[in-house]
């Protein structure tokens, strides 16, 4: 199973960020940052340090009496397949309201901001009056909204 393929829970993805941020960590590591942060058992972690290895997300390394996990997943392309996914299944023409909805949920750095003008001003010289539908073939102009 690739990464496009391969689909992450909600309750697995926090499990993989704490494994990305870390590079490497054990189970104890795990179960206590995500007894704090969730609030969650150590059998509720166990189980999706488990599924995650089964999915092959995650490599399991015996390391003495425990084990040392590491991801098999590159973040960024798991974030950015997960995201063309979200954009493939909705409709063309509410992508753009999608991005603004969410804009102000999401924290930015000055670097980031610089980014987005620079792209966003290279696609507006080319960009359509206004997107096409998406959802049925030879569909133009407009669906519900």
């Amino acid at each position: 199973m690739t990464e496009t393929e391969m689909t992450i829970t909600p309750a697995e993805w926090e499990v993989m960020r704490i494994v990305w941020t870390l590079d490497q960590t054990t189970s104890t590591e795990l179960i206590d940052a995500l007894a704090e942060k969730m609030g969650w058992s150590a059998s509720t972690t166990k189980t999706l340090i488990s599924r995650l290895v089964k999915k092959n997300a995650l490599s399991a390394t015996r390391n003495g009496r425990s084990y040392q996990y590491a991801a098999n997943i590159v973040e960024q392309d798991t974030i950015d397949s997960q995201a063309a996914t979200l954009f493939d299944e909705t409709c063309a023409m509410h992508h753009g309201q999608m991005l603004l909805d969410n804009f102000d949920r999401i924290q930015l750095s000055q670097g980031d901001i610089d980014q987005l003008v620079t792209k966003l001003t290279e696609r507006q010289k080319t960009a359509p009056v206004e997107v096409d539908c998406n959802c049925m073939p030879n569909m133009k102009g407009s669906c519900d909204e």
